[in-house]
């Protein structure tokens, strides 16, 4: 058993100086039986340390019923075995350009604006939340023979509240949930961010993606003790849809890591291999400096420009910063492990041959309709990820008049099919309601008696619901609705799906949602991994809600 502390200036193990060479790896973007890979390929580039946040709503989709807690156990034992310690960052806000920032939309509706405070409403489902989520963390400490180093408090809380009794009942609940080794925070290097994020007694770190003697030196002002560490070294950036796609000079990047670690700090670098934002859980952004502005949704493509690309290869920047960490560890570095098998069956066209109207997968795999006097949210409606039709008839006789949706979130095609492009992940505006929040307005009048039914996403996890799906020949060319095809593979492997002339929607392959696809880029194919893949048939759907394109998809 090994005991790991803060000391004075280092990081101590067993009473050693040490320096944290970590990687981010969410282990709920990539495939379960891909973590073993991954977690080779950070070990091969110089990193002794992996970092993941935990998605709170991907774990507990509505109080009290869970899914799958135990996922981070298993990937924190998969850690140990590749000779990693663990970071982990449990939240209960995450950020992370995921869905809400993890916040389950159910407490958010519940909550509002007391998210992310110590009101008895946020906080008891968060007490409720760690005591089942907190046992298998607790049990792989490194005191008790696993790989967990440090947990920490919250996440960039600086950049949002200023609430520090929250953080220290955080921080208390943490303990009392048997977290025994060192507690952290993590904050950008602006004086108002460490304030507010900051928790006596609890090691400070620092976000950042250059500049990193300028960073230590506001966290010295705000803490001249205890080791130096970056805990967000952006070594790339996230792409939102319909924009243009963000790319970071390897070399710069090499030498912002190179500057961190002359500082004598321990880094971890965000993102090590950033993976995917499957089944359409990728957040969004509000643009601006205080990130009120217009919505930016993300891509569903999570790379990052990380070392260790979406398909978990080495980049350029890989072998730049192999070479920088190697001269801060001991001994040769692991072998970088064969990349992953690709599919071999070279380009394959899958024609999408059946068809079934929108308004048939809402009957089939809908919720109940409501009738209301305005229009339900997706919150009221019990949709975290998915779309809603709304109807209102507009009484008359009346002139034409324009109608209004008011308070639209995010994106409709009349007759109104409102679809969610990812909730806020940052900023003030975390946790803001999806639909129509105002009203619909003809003229300046509202129109009451609102029919509304969702669709959720993860509805179409029944395949024997979507099997039964009156499918036939598309209506007219271009319909929107539900579109599905066959293939035969032999030799499955990763793989990339594009959709020539479709516009925005989902894919599944095999029952597996790889996620949104939409035309307006800069992301132009999905990620599909190669287990979900089987030699023999396979099986693909696209639900298009816009227009569909030429018939068919593609894969290689």
């Amino acid at each position: 058993m090994a005991d790991f502390t803060v000391g004075e200036r280092d990081f101590l193990l067993d009473g050693r100086p040490v320096r944290l060479l970590s990687g981010a790896l969410h282990y709920f973007r990539v495939h379960e039986e891909q973590w073993p890979h991954r977690l080779r390929m950070l070990r091969a580039m110089g990193l002794n340390c992996v970092e993941t946040y935990v998605p709170w709503d991907l774990h507990e989709p509505a109080p009290g019923r869970y899914a799958d807690v135990g996922a981070l156990g298993r990937f924190l034992d998969a850690a140990g075995e590749a000779g990693l310690w663990a970071i982990v960052r449990p939240g209960p806000y995450i950020c992370a350009e995921w869905d809400n920032g993890g916040l389950p939309y159910w407490l958010t509706a519940a909550a509002g604006s007391r998210v992310r405070t110590g009101d008895p409403a946020f906080l008891g489902p968060v007490e409720r939340w760690f005591r089942r989520l907190l046992p298998q963390v607790a049990a792989r400490q490194v005191g008790r023979g696993g790989p967990v180093i440090m947990v920490q408090v919250e996440n960039e809380y600086g950049s949002y509240g200023s609430d520090l009794p929250y953080l220290s009942s955080l921080a208390a609940l943490l303990r009392s949930c048997g977290i025994d080794v060192p507690l952290f925070t993590s904050d950008g290097p602006e004086d108002h961010m460490l304030t507010g994020g900051s928790v006596p007694g609890v090691l400070a770190t620092v976000n950042f993606g250059s500049g990193a003697r300028a960073a230590f030196a506001a966290l010295r002002e705000h803490r001249a003790g205890g080791p130096l560490m970056c805990m967000e070294f952006w070594c790339g950036w996230f792409d939102h849809w319909g924009g243009p796609r963000v790319v970071r000079d390897p070399a710069d990047a090499a030498d912002a890591l190179r500057e961190i670690l002359e500082c004598g700090a321990s880094v971890n670098l965000y993102m090590a291999h950033g993976g995917t934002s499957f089944a359409g859980r990728a957040g969004a952004n509000r643009a601006g400096v205080l990130h009120g502005g217009a919505l930016e949704p993300d891509v569903t493509s999570y790379d990052y420009g990380a070392p260790v690309d979406e398909e978990g290869r080495p980049t350029e920047k890989f072998w730049l910063f192999r070479e920088v960490l190697a001269g801060y560890v001991e001994g040769p570095l692991p072998e970088v492990p064969p990349a992953p098998p690709v599919l071999g069956d070279g380009p394959v066209r899958v024609e999408l041959e059946g068809w079934a109207p929108l308004d048939a997968v809402l009957e089939a795999l809908g919720g109940p309709e409501r009738r209301t006097p305005m229009p339900p949210t997706f919150e009221e409606l019990g949709v975290d990820r998915g779309l809603v039709r709304y109807r209102v008839a507009v009484p008359g006789p009346r002139r034409p008049y324009p109608l209004t949706l008011s308070g639209l979130r995010d994106l409709a095609v009349v007759e109104a099919w409102v679809e969610s492009l990812g909730r806020v992940n940052y900023g003030p505006r975390t946790g803001e309601p999806k639909g129509i929040t105002g009203g619909f307005l003809h003229e300046r009048q509202y129109l009451h008696g609102v029919r509304a039914r969702g669709l959720r996403l993860d509805a179409f996890d029944d395949a024997a619901a979507v099997a039964a799906l009156p499918f036939r020949v598309p209506a007219w060319p271009g319909a929107r609705g539900l579109y599905r095809g066959a293939f035969d593979v032999e030799s499955p492997g990763d793989a990339r799906l594009s959709l020539p002339g479709w516009t925005r929607g989902f894919v599944w392959v095999n029952g597996f949602c790889a996620g949104r696809y939409w035309a307006v880029g800069p992301q132009e194919s999905l990620y599909v991994p190669g287990p979900v893949l089987r030699a023999g048939r396979n099986e693909v759907w696209v639900l298009e809600l816009e227009g569909a394109g030429e018939g068919h998809v593609r894969l290689a």
